[in-house]
């Protein structure tokens, strides 16, 4: 696998640029069967052009696995921009590990959070699994959080990008709710898929 740890430079953040955002759908509690997980690659926040889709295990390990494949194996790859997670737990606790994403598919990642996380509080749930290390250090490289000023606040983690470049990216695609479009869209259709019809907030 070829490694990149340099940032990627964006000269000027075009108004179309592609963005593959990915979110989970709703599943029951401490479950071990597979969740889907859905992707939409939309140019910013205003024009939607496709659907990608895979699926992990509840509280399993393959989310940043099934995430860079399904990255890979699309045609929207050599167009993609960025890559937008709605948090970096999946399934449960099923955590992302940002950097091996970029590594491995070359395109930089954005993790958007309502509110900063309570990394106490996810340390000790995350000390019920045999694997504890390995899940926590998903959550060490995720890196710094940064407060991202719009009309409404979020909160972002990012790997292969800098960080003004990606505060840039957020406040373009964000255009209907505080989350960015790519993300609330997906949880749409996530949860209409699981759930017959979507409701609630991304």
């Amino acid at each position: 696998m070829k490694k990149r740890n340099k940032k990627k430079k964006f000269r000027i953040i075009k108004q179309e640029i592609r963005i593959l955002g990915v979110d989970d759908s709703p599943f029951p509690s401490h479950t071990k069967d597979e969740v889907l997980l859905v992707g939409t690659v939309f140019r910013a926040g205003s024009w939607l052009d496709g659907v990608l889709s895979t699926y992990i295990h509840g509280d399993g390990t393959d989310a940043t696995n099934k995430i860079t494949e399904m990255v890979k194996n699309s045609r929207n790859l050599g167009q993609l921009g960025v890559i937008m997670l709605d948090g970096i737990t999946f399934g449960g606790f099923n955590l992302v590990n940002i950097r091996q994403i970029f590594e491995s598919t070359g395109v930089p990642v954005i993790v958007i959070m309502r509110r900063t996380p309570n990394f106490d509080r996810i340390k000790k749930a995350l000390q019920r699994f045999e694997d504890f290390e390995d899940r926590w250090s998903n959550v060490l490289e995720a890196g710094e959080v940064y407060k991202v000023d719009n009309s409404e606040s979020v909160y972002m983690q990012i790997h292969g990008i800098e960080r003004e470049d990606a505060e840039d990216i957020v406040k373009l695609s964000t255009t209907r709710s505080a989350i960015p479009e790519p993300l609330r869209v997906a949880h749409i259709i996530a949860a209409g898929i699981i759930n017959g019809e979507s409701k609630g907030r991304a």
